[in-house]
């Protein structure tokens, strides 16, 4: 993303008019088709569920924008919007300033950002400050508890209050900044009590000073924020370290490439500046910036983040390189095929960042709790301070007491039960090779208990192979391969590899999903594909995959297939038996083709000769019965089936259709990429489920004993930010530990990826 578009973005969130913006964000916005675009936002000051609340709220208010989510761990606000409304063409400026009516500034998101660098600098900095302060406070108040006299007890007061003030502003500016913003914005969020209490504290303190009371409060007060600042520390800490695999993708990508052009002049720019049909030279050792083709050069390229897979790759003119893989050996000319923004790793580290930002059920009710709970603890407190005042009327006391009932209820933990989980459940999966595009899609993929499965590129590698070329006339081999070229199904592949360099046909073409290629030429219509739609009969095929080629329905010539099932097929069936999962096959193929691969794996439920229409209605059919399907499928024909279905998957080989219909996406050959998603999913759950019950457990413990008068500030403070390092430390359970028990094996497989079955 550009400096301009940077520097436009954050001036009109401040309030000033800057003409260059509107352009400058719709340019780096994506265009999703359909007449929506999408939009990604930084906002650094989202801190709970309060804020995810407030911010998606001013959004949706506005009639451009279809949907909009906000990540609490990247902070940072997907935007998908309608390009025009009523005729008039959308500014995208005007949910800059929606967000900053509501108090947050907003810049454009760019995932190799060093924001979150900078703020645990500051961070660990106020944390020392305040440290070094309290510990001196603390001296002083050693000598005051020891039994000073009058005089020199006053000094050390004012000493105190000297050394507390300037710390508490330095050291709690993170808290007062939000308070601020909130307050004077009307609302609340968690730092608005933070900020009371401190101030509350200190203020308490600086009054019994002037009026040369025996007690002051000045370490307490600089000890809390001491506290809270490691608190927000680790918090901060811990959350990077969820996600700790996206950004090491984001590091994957480099920052810039050389650019060559039409006149061989060459130009070294910025990746996000690099436009598709740019060339661009990629040298030994260097990183490939964006998805292209090679246009000149051979070299061995390491595939491993996106296959999985250690064995290098040979690539050559005409084939193409995904952003993030490693050039090995010799230098390649690519031609730029994506933006930096719509290239293979912006697409992984979307799908990764959309884990956490899906509203799944348990979402949903963390962050409706956490947009009452500010105003409830106030009233809490207020409540407090007029019941002690009732029983004691001891001002000084009954505001300590209120200020740990302010203090001691934040709901920092309860807001980070179900993101923290999620954006840690994405990372895992990341490194058992699957990817996750939507939170939501993890709760329901633990809810599945039947597995609906392709075969064709899903149970089976998908790269078949031709059998019988040597029985097949070379001029109708030479013709089948010519209108194979129109297509990247898997079979078409297979017969276009088996012949010489040969040129597509000229001619009207159409593929029909599930059915195969028709051509209409001088000499009549070609169609290469399934024997009912070449011949209009659907024969038999003995158990062999194969397509037929035809002219005018008269057959010309017979491909016969074979293609291996996927590695760790029959133990990831097993693993599924295991789970209490049923399995079935929705395949097109020819039943006969079906029938044995189910039989070699042991599947007793299987169809074939299925239609995409048919794939729905056999969904369909399961969820009739009560069963809720998780539909894993790779081609064009299987992206209807794989949006109808409660949860869906598809491999990294699937076509693009399939790709985005699906809810995630395997990286890896093995199938165990399926039973190792369900328990990871299952254990994320189950993790979310603990959490909820950790926020609400302390709550309960925690808050009559504050509102007893048992805990102080202080103690209030450590607790609270121990909840929230509980939730998160419990969620940091799901990345140590593999899916233990029912899937161990099958994960073990998918991680070693040289497992045949």
């Amino acid at each position: 993303m550009s400096c301009c578009a940077v520097g436009a973005a954050t001036m009109v969130a401040e309030g000033r008019q800057a003409s260059p913006a509107s352009e400058e964000l719709w340019l780096a916005s994506r265009d999703l088709g359909g007449g929506l675009r999408q939009t990604e936002l930084s906002v650094p000051g989202a801190y709970c569920g309060a804020c995810i609340a407030t911010i998606e709220g001013a959004l949706r208010t506005k009639p451009e924008v279809e949907r909009a989510r906000v990540n609490l761990s990247s902070r940072r606000v997907s935007i998908v919007w309608k390009e025009e409304v009523g005729g008039r063409r959308t500014d995208p400026c005007d949910f800059l300033h929606a967000i900053a009516e509501r108090g947050y500034q907003t810049h454009l998101f760019s995932p190799g950002g060093e924001e979150g660098d900078d703020l645990l600098k500051q961070l660990i900095l106020a944390v020392a400050v305040s440290g070094f302060a309290a510990t001196n406070i603390m001296l002083l108040s050693v000598s005051v508890w020891s039994g000073a006299d009058a005089a020199t007890r006053d000094l050390f007061h004012w000493i105190s209050a000297l050394i507390a003030g300037p710390a508490l502003i330095y050291a709690g500016r993170f808290f007062y900044k939000s308070a601020w913003n909130a307050v004077r914005h009307g609302r609340t969020n968690m730092d608005v009590p933070i900020a009371l209490a401190v101030s509350l504290s200190y203020g308490m303190s600086l009054h019994e000073t002037i009026g040369h009371g025996e007690h002051a409060w000045f370490d307490a007060s600089v000890t809390l924020l001491f506290f809270l600042l490691i608190g927000r520390t680790l918090d901060h800490m811990m959350r990077g370290r969820a996600r700790t695999a996206i950004s090491g993708l984001a590091r994957l990508s480099p920052r810039g490439a050389t650019v060559v052009h039409p006149d061989g002049s060459r130009e070294y720019r910025a990746v996000d500046e690099i436009k598709p049909g740019e060339r661009l030279i990629v040298a030994a050792g260097e990183r490939i910036p964006v998805d292209g083709r090679v246009v000149y050069g051979t070299s061995d390229i390491d595939r491993s983040v996106v296959n999985g897979e250690s064995s290098p790759a040979v690539v050559a003119t005409g084939d193409t390189v995904q952003a993030g893989t490693l050039n090995l050996t010799g230098p390649l000319t690519l031609e730029a095929t994506a933006a930096a923004r719509d290239s293979f790793i912006a697409e992984i580290i979307g799908m990764m960042e959309a884990a956490e930002g899906g509203r799944a059920r348990y979402r949903r009710i963390a962050d409706r709790a956490a947009r009452f709970y500010s105003p409830a603890v106030h009233l809490l407190a207020l409540l407090t301070f007029v019941g002690w005042m009732l029983v004691e009327g001891d001002v000084r006391h009954a505001l300590l007491i209120a200020v740990a009932v302010l203090i001691i209820t934040c709901p920092c933990a309860l807001g980070l039960a179900v993101p923290v989980v999620q954006v840690v459940a994405a990372g895992r999966l990341f490194q058992g090779g699957v990817m996750v595009k939507d939170g939501s899609a993890m709760e329901r993929l633990a809810e599945i208990d039947m597995v609906l499965l392709d075969k064709t590129g899903t149970l089976t590698i998908g790269r078949p192979r031709l059998v019988n070329a040597h029985e097949i006339a070379p001029c109708r081999l030479a013709k089948a391969a010519a209108i194979a070229l129109h297509s990247r199904h898997p079979i078409a592949v297979a017969i276009q590899n088996s012949a010489r360099a040969v040129s597509p046909l000229a001619g009207g073409i159409r593929e029909i999903p599930g059915a195969g290629i028709e051509v209409k030429t001088e000499d009549g219509v070609y169609r290469l594909g399934s024997r009912n739609f070449a011949v209009g009969n659907p024969g038999s095929d003995g158990g062999q995959s194969q397509a037929i080629l035809s002219l005018d329905f008269r057959e010309l010539a017979c491909f016969r297939f074979e293609d291996r099932p996927r590695p760790a097929s029959r133990e990831s069936i097993e693993a599924l038996a295991r789970l209490d999962i049923a399995t079935g096959i929705l395949s097109g193929d020819r039943e006969p083709v079906v029938a044995a691969l189910a039989g070699s794996l042991g599947i007793s439920n299987w169809h074939g000769d299925l239609s995409p229409r048919e794939k729905v209605k056999a969904c369909d059919a399961a969820a009739e019965a009560g069963h809720k399907a998780l539909v894993v499928g790779d081609g064009i024909n299987d992206a209807p089936v794989l949006r109808a279905a409660h949860v869906s998957m598809a491999p990294a080989t699937a076509a693009d259709v399939g790709r985005q219909a699906a809810d995630f996406v395997f990286m890896h050959e093995p199938l165990s990429a399926v039973p190792f998603a369900i328990e990871t999913s299952r254990h994320a759950g189950r993790l979310i489920r603990q959490n909820f019950a950790l926020a609400i457990g302390y709550n309960v413990i925690a808050v009559p004993i504050a509102i007893l008068g048992y805990a102080t500030p202080l103690i209030a403070a450590v607790a609270m930010s121990t909840s929230s390092l509980v939730v998160v430390f419990n969620a940091l359970r799901l990345k140590r530990t593999l899916a233990a028990g029912k899937v161990a094996k099958a994960a073990a497989l998918i991680q070693s990826g040289a497992v045949t079955s």
